[in-house]
């Protein structure tokens, strides 16, 4: 059985030089949805669906037994705790596959790991450990971009001595009596790695965006967001009461239209000018593996007298010379940009996140932020990680360990995605993006690669609907300085003739009699 059938030998690239806002080629690859692939992805649903509908016959008649969680017979003349119709897709679709999720580790994520064997007996419904632990799978799926996490080495062996100092606890807020020593380090040396005159630390990276952002913005606000920005950033728009109006992904048209609109226009109804308008996006896109386009954006901000908010979650030490992020990358000014946001968890291999900026920003959010107020103090273990990565990184240990890394995780990603398009797979994405999305597109294809990739000890993370596009299921790989060559030949050990389209579709239809 051909699991890739679905490859293709062209790419479309697009590069950017855009009236000289690059000093080097901007070259992002993307490639529409052949109409066939389109065709029979859409048909795999469809025939996904009627089973599905069938399945629920058969389990509303007793027939077949219904694991799903639903409103007791008593309760069937109150409000629904449960909607049906939106549990459809996960009791019948996603259940088929939902073994490629969720799988317990048992070692640390680095390079390789160990997973726990599980086995199901009644169709990923539950599941059950053999006790069998699957040894040396090869990590494709952590954020682990630089190596730093690890259980050996300078890094552990700071964090384990503070914990036997500090403990790994502090029980309270640092407004109270949780402000260690160690954390105003920390924020001093992440206000002198991004160049900006001072920052603050959070204990939880989807918290830094969604409880920064209403502190920064409110009502009368205008916020002007990527589409395809990460969930954590909608909801602090959506929790800001401003008014959210969304442009397409990296498309400075779309943006620019929306300022002058918003200029010339105002607020509704009354017309008056919005008392701030904020630019949310992105440094690198996890899912599709773009970079922002931030001279650009810059530009844009600067003529319209806009505010920019950047989250650099997957950027900050995976781009740029001295992994300073995307900014770093592009060669420009740290003060161009309003609000740095970050997290500790990808490149520094720890926990929560930060931002960064004018010290009057960050005096603003220390008392008004909930995440700074209410949130309870960053563990001393994880702060000294962050602090001896950052060091690391910035050359302040004394050795080459962190420039050595920027630079094979740089050498990794570039060597790993021309492996992939010689083999005539449509990849997405940036070609310094160390996040490589893989196209798959048909809905058996889904759990069918991730199960093959696993018989072979590779480990992937395999995304679909409503993750993305319906049409555009993928499996996303991160590339990590901690990968050997030999480690990424074995995952795309030699270039192969892209097969025919008619491939595709027998494919197509013996991966969906498996997943029935």
């Amino acid at each position: 059985m051909r699991i890739c059938s679905f490859l293709t030998p062209a790419n479309w690239s697009r590069s950017s030089n855009h009236g000289g806002f690059y000093n080097r080629p901007f070259l992002e690859s993307y490639e529409e949805t052949p109409m066939l692939v389109a065709v029979l992805t859409y048909m795999g649903y469809g025939v996904l669906t009627v089973f599905g509908y069938l399945r629920d016959f058969l389990r509303h008649w007793k027939i077949e037994k219904c694991h799903i969680a639903r409103e007791r017979e008593e309760q069937k003349d109150f409000v629904p705790l449960y909607q049906d119709f939106e549990n459809f897709y996960t009791r019948n679709l996603y259940m088929r596959i939902r073994d490629n999720w969720n799988r317990p580790i048992c070692s640390v994520p680095g390079a390789k790991m160990d997973l726990m064997e599980r086995v199901s007996h009644d169709y990923n419904w539950t599941f059950e450990h053999t006790g069998r632990v699957v040894k040396d799978v090869i990590n494709l799926g952590s954020y682990n971009y630089l190596g730093f996490a690890e259980n050996t080495g300078v890094c552990a062996d700071a964090a384990a001595e503070v914990a036997m100092t500090y403990g790994v606890g502090l029980a309270s807020t640092r407004q109270e009596i949780g402000n260690l020593d160690k954390h105003e380090e920390m924020e001093k040396l992440v206000a002198e790695f991004l160049g900006v005159e001072s920052a603050m630390v959070f204990g939880m990276g989807f918290a830094t965006n969604s409880m920064n952002i209403p502190a920064l913005s409110g009502k009368g606000c205008l916020i002007l967001s990527d589409e395809l920005n990460h969930a954590s950033l909608v909801l602090g728009a959506r929790l800001s009461c401003s008014t959210v109006r969304v442009f397409k992904h990296n498309n400075m048209q779309s943006l620019e239209k929306l300022l002058r609109e918003a200029i010339v226009h105002g607020q509704p109804r009354t017309h008056r000018p919005w008392k701030k308008i904020l630019i949310v996006v992105e440094g690198i896109y996890s899912m599709e593996g773009s970079i922002v386009r931030l001279p650009e954006i810059v530009a844009l901000k600067k003529r319209y007298r806009a505010y920019l908010y950047l989250d650099e979650a997957h950027s900050i030490g995976a781009l740029g010379r001295r992994g300073r992020g995307v900014v770093d990358y592009f060669g420009l000014d740290p003060g161009d940009v309003d609000v740095l946001m970050g997290t500790f968890t990808k490149s520094f291999g720890a926990a929560g996140g930060y931002i960064a900026g004018r010290k009057e920003l960050i005096d603003f959010l220390r008392s008004n932020s909930h995440s700074a107020v209410y949130a309870t103090s960053m563990s001393p273990p994880v702060v000294e990680q962050i602090i001896t990565s950052m060091k690391c990184i910035m050359g302040e240990d004394g050795t080459t360990i962190g420039s050595d890394r920027v630079r094979q995780l740089e050498e990794n990603t570039v060597y790993f995605r021309k492996k992939l398009r010689e083999m005539g797979f449509i990849i997405y994405g940036n070609n310094d993006s160390p996040v490589v999305p893989m196209m798959l597109y048909m809905p058996a294809k889904i759990g069918a690669f991730g199960r093959e990739m696993l018989k072979r000890n590779i480990g992937v993370v395999v995304v679909g609907f409503p993750a993305t596009p319906i049409i555009e299921s993928r499996a996303r790989f991160c590339i990590s300085a901690a990968h050997s060559k030999d480690m990424l030949d074995r995952v795309s050990p030699r270039p192969s003739q892209a097969p025919r389209t008619w491939a595709a579709a027998v494919d197509e239809i013996f991966l969906l009699m498996d997943v029935f």
